[in-house]
């Protein structure tokens, strides 16, 4: 009911499609339908399906296009709520939302899904960045105004720049401005804006941008410019259990696992940085024999030297140190 309220028309075999049941249930439930009131009836021939008739819809008394969009808001959180197993259930919650809205309005209500993205995966040393002009930024982005805001860009010079906004997108723990500027469209991060106005002026978006696709390839290509340093090590069976627990210091790609007599596993990880290669073995000690690079199983040595070292001494009851 609520996919024929919202689409208009459909035929049996699209909505067996779409609800992933065979066409003579959708059948059986048209027939029900009926029978229990509601005003269903089918069209034959080119053009032909099922619809509700004289406009029936049911609704949700005094919810605005823009509540409505706040709650579809949920629908950016998607892969995460995949992960949780209800993602079924999210998007039976958007249905009824969108079949609850005026057909003039659900352009409005869907605005949230198309200005918004959460992305769930981790970034390498990612950490929580605030923004004193995110409530601005987002205003702007919501009402689809033009943005001037003073940017301090990566090599800590400042700009001023007046964009067109698009989107923003939340990746662990930093928020990022989608916009366009003289034509291009640019990734800004929300933390680096040290001054923000929205503008009167409408702000121009093409008509096929599609946010979510926009982030997933601009992501890869920028994964792609990130420098990598590859390590060759051995694990052991705990260390082995406990790589991918790792969060934002697991290597982003795991080559050539080679199971040796012992247990031990011969890898080759690729990490971001050296830094991030020696937090992440480290924390996976003392199950893990690093075999190269050099400098990096030097590295681990002289941590593990240093350890050993403070804790041979005994600790000093009166000053709580060694």
């Amino acid at each position: 009911m609520l996919l024929l309220q919202t689409r208009g028309s459909a035929t049996a075999e699209e909505l067996a499609a779409e609800l992933e049941v065979s066409v003579r249930t959708i059948y059986r439930d048209l027939t029900d339908l009926g029978a229990a009131g509601v005003p269903v009836y089918g069209e034959r021939g080119l053009g032909g399906g099922y619809r509700l008739v004289g406009g029936y819809r049911t609704s949700l008394t005094g919810l605005t296009a823009d509540e409505t969009g706040a709650l579809l808001l949920s629908g950016a959180a998607a892969p995460v709520v995949g992960e949780l197993g209800i993602g079924s259930l999210l998007a039976a919650t958007r249905l009824k939302l969108l079949a609850a809205v005026p057909a003039g309005m659900r352009g409005v209500a869907t605005r949230a899904e198309q200005r918004f993205h959460l992305d769930p995966a981790g970034w390498a040393h990612a950490r929580a960045r605030t923004s004193g002009h995110l409530q601005t930024v987002a205003r702007a982005v919501w009402e689809d105004r033009v943005l001037r805001m003073r940017y301090r860009r990566g090599d800590r010079s400042v700009v001023r720049r007046t964009v067109h906004t698009l989107g923003l997108v939340h990746k662990t723990g930093t928020w990022y401005l989608i916009a366009t500027h003289r034509g291009a469209t640019r990734v800004y991060r929300c933390d680096r804006i040290q001054q923000a106005s929205a503008q009167d002026e409408h702000a121009q978006r093409p008509p096929d941008f599609d946010l979510a696709r926009f982030w997933s390839q601009w992501e890869r290509d920028y994964a792609a410019s990130l420098p990598t340093f590859v390590t060759e090590v051995r694990l052991g069976p705990t260390a082995q259990r406990y790589r991918e627990s790792l969060g934002a210091l697991a290597p982003r790609e795991v080559r050539g696992e080679m199971v040796e007599p012992d247990g031990w596993t011969r890898q080759t990880l690729t990490f971001d940085t050296s830094d991030v290669a020696r937090a992440a073995l480290l924390a996976l000690a003392p199950d893990i024999d690093v075999l190269a690079p050099e400098t990096l199983r030097g590295e681990v040595a002289a941590v593990a030297r240093r350890v050993a070292d403070r804790h041979a001494a005994p600790v000093d009851p009166r000053s709580g140190r060694t």
